[in-house]
């Protein structure tokens, strides 16, 4: 029994190109970076912290079946950590900070065996580069509402892709998911997928 750790849509998606087969049912932990924690830590810590959470709230029964899969995006820029915006305010200063720059997407996996308690974790990471940014720009895009639902304040598989002009990596991780990885995780877990 495949679950995944998430209510995004995205998420479910992505995980649906690389194993049809599982059921939904989002971790409740709080997603804040610890002081001082770097981007790539936060993201794992998250992950695996998601798929612990689902993978205790199981019964024993259905724990010993489960294979529960957890992530985390984080969007970094340097050191500093850009979750999802707070308000339309956020939002502004997170685009602002994003304008003609390069920066990191970091999503980390992890999938939690029930068999055994094994928890295996991985993380990809992205390179996005930016388009400057113009106030009129800006505002048009926040009208959209889509920078509020997403690390960063933008969502590159919708309105946000017009911003940029280059990546590096993988653009499945950018959206929420890295399939390649996904994928590893779970073959190396003896679910393989399709």
């Amino acid at each position: 029994m495949l679950i995944l750790a998430s209510r995004s849509p995205r998420r479910r998606h992505l995980l649906a190109l690389v194993e049809p087969h599982f059921s939904i049912r989002p971790a409740e932990i709080p997603e804040t970076p610890l002081d001082g924690e770097r981007p790539e830590a936060c993201a794992t810590r998250l992950a695996r912290e998601k798929a612990r959470a689902v993978a205790l709230s199981l019964s024993p029964r259905q724990r010993r079946h489960a294979l529960v899969v957890g992530a985390d995006t984080v969007v970094a820029l340097g050191k500093i950590i850009l979750g999802k915006p707070l308000d339309e305010k956020d939002a502004r200063r997170m685009l602002r900070l994003l304008s003609g720059k390069t920066h990191r997407v970091i999503t980390a996996v992890a999938v939690w065996r029930g068999s055994d308690g094994c928890l295996l974790s991985g993380r990809s990471v992205t390179l996005v580069t930016f388009d400057r940014l113009g106030r009129a720009g800006i505002e048009r895009y926040i009208a959209t509402g889509e920078p509020m639902d997403a690390a960063g304040a933008y969502a590159i598989q919708g309105h946000g892709g017009i911003f940029i002009p280059r990546i590096e990596g993988s653009y499945s991780n950018v959206v929420g998911l890295p399939l390649d990885l996904t994928a590893r995780i779970l073959k190396r877990m003896r679910h393989p997928p399709l």
